[in-house]
């Protein structure tokens, strides 16, 4: 009989979410395989494009994998729409690489965490502990992941 790690479950739902496998069937690599810099960068209305909610879901990644590296907390809400301008495929490319590859470690990190540090304090006593920050990064990425979603059915459409 194995043992059940609650670090490597969270890491496995982590995983799907970016690479696929989850319980809903939606992953971001699924979802932008398809979608070209200019699909990334259509601005409807007065939403986000996709390639800001790309850098947004990533700004939070980045900070967090710091933290879970042994760095401080260095995040800045207002800090975390401020996508560098996308103007070519290659730019678009790099930024979804960046995403993937951010992810890529946070699931690393994750699996090695022992499951006693998710009740530990994570960093200040106000933003809980690392299992709320940790899910709180999951859901947060899957609620952007749906806006990407329909971004996308939009955008397909006036393309």
């Amino acid at each position: 009989m194995s043992t059940f790690y609650v670090s490597n479950q969270i890491a496995t739902h982590f995983k799907q979410l970016f690479f696929g496998g989850n319980w809903t069937s939606v992953d971001f690599t699924t979802s932008l395989k398809d979608v070209d810099w200019m699909m990334a960068t259509a601005k409807i209305n007065e939403f986000n494009t996709i390639a800001q909610l790309v850098f947004h879901v990533d700004y939070y990644i980045d900070v967090t994998l710091k933290v879970l590296q042994g760095g401080p907390l260095d995040a800045h809400d207002k800090f975390s729409f401020d996508c560098p301008e996308i103007t070519s495929e290659l730019d678009w490319e790099s930024l979804k690489n960046k995403l993937f590859s951010d992810a890529e470690s946070y699931v690393s990190l994750v699996e090695q965490l022992p499951d006693s540090k998710l009740s530990e304090v994570f960093c200040l006593e106000k933003y809980g502990n690392y299992y709320r920050n940790i899910h709180g990064l999951i859901e947060h990425s899957h609620y952007h992941l749906g806006q990407i979603v329909i971004l996308k059915k939009m955008t397909s459409k006036i393309k």
